[in-house]
């Protein structure tokens, strides 16, 4: 069955950098494995995962006037993806990782997102009556939205990514939401964090651990935990926890239990990685049973 989500932010052109091991904060002279651009961000990743599912996707975001922008728009042609773009005089975001074979990152925002003191949300406010669930990602331009997203009664999911726990940024969007992921990258006590989340009125809290799989807690006691499954190589880890958050809230609109859709997000999050893209060209609905 075929849902309409609403997605808020996220899109950027990024340089992928492979290195053998993470550089150390002395002057050197670095040779990659390998060096490539590719579409990049948060809201793009979950649009394609959540597309490539046979969902219908309205993304919303800021692109700049210049090449960057244009790549954007012909790498979210898509089927089931419709794109609203607010053009803005700023540059396109753009981001530099550095990777390694053992999934670890750096991101260097080398173009960082664009956030007008104005945008024009009624293309927005259009589509969210024919929307089934809204997705509120973190970038700054959204924040001005999410009260009145708040107050429409429309389900809103955020993914508040490396969230250290106490950051005052990521507190609108915690409170606009009623479900919850993040990591635990910078989480030591991530089940505490999880534990005061819950106590604030969420339906349930996703916390991802890369390679070492996921925790769930609900608002009724329950922790679940999933391991991550492995597959034969690591390609590029870029776009794993938006595809893991996407095969989760897939199999959730289906109708699943929270343990099958954590399974779901970890297989999709499988595939992901198996893939230079920020989607698995093998990523089906079938591929997540």
């Amino acid at each position: 069955m075929s849902s309409s989500i609403l997605i808020l932010g996220g899109t950027s052109l990024d340089t992928i950098i492979h290195l053998d091991q993470l550089p150390s904060p002395v002057p050197q002279t670095i040779w990659p494995r390998q060096a490539y651009r590719s579409l990049g961000s948060t809201g793009a990743g979950k649009s394609l995962n959540l597309a490539a599912l046979g969902h219908r996707i309205t993304l919303h975001t800021l692109l700049g006037r210049d090449a960057e922008a244009e790549t954007i728009r012909q790498q979210l042609a898509k089927p089931g993806i419709r794109l609203l773009v607010e053009a803005t005089d700023i540059a396109t975001e753009q981001h530099v990782n550095l990777m390694t074979a053992a999934g670890e990152r750096i991101s260097l925002f080398v173009q960082p997102p664009a956030a007008p003191e104005t945008v024009d949300w009624q293309p927005v406010m259009a589509q969210l009556p024919g929307a089934d669930l809204v997705v509120a990602n973190i970038l700054a331009y959204v924040k001005p939205a999410l009260g009145w997203l708040q107050a429409s009664g429309q389900p809103v999911w955020t993914d508040l990514h490396d969230y250290d726990g106490s950051d005052p940024y990521h507190q609108p969007f915690i409170d606009a939401a009623k479900v919850i992921f993040l990591s635990s990258d910078n989480l030591p006590d991530y089940r505490r964090t999880m534990e005061q989340l819950i106590r604030g009125g969420k339906a349930f809290v996703v916390c991802t651990h890369g390679s070492a799989g996921a925790t769930l807690l609900s608002n009724d006691g329950q922790w679940l935990e999933q391991a991550a499954i492995q597959v034969p190589e690591v390609i590029d880890t870029n776009g794993a926890g938006d595809a893991f958050f996407s095969g989760f809230l897939h199999c959730y609109l289906q109708g699943g239990t929270l343990t099958d859709c954590l399974r779901a997000g970890a297989m999709a999050g499988a595939l992901c990685v198996t893939s230079r893209e920020l989607v698995s060209d093998r990523l089906t609905p079938e591929a997540l049973s």
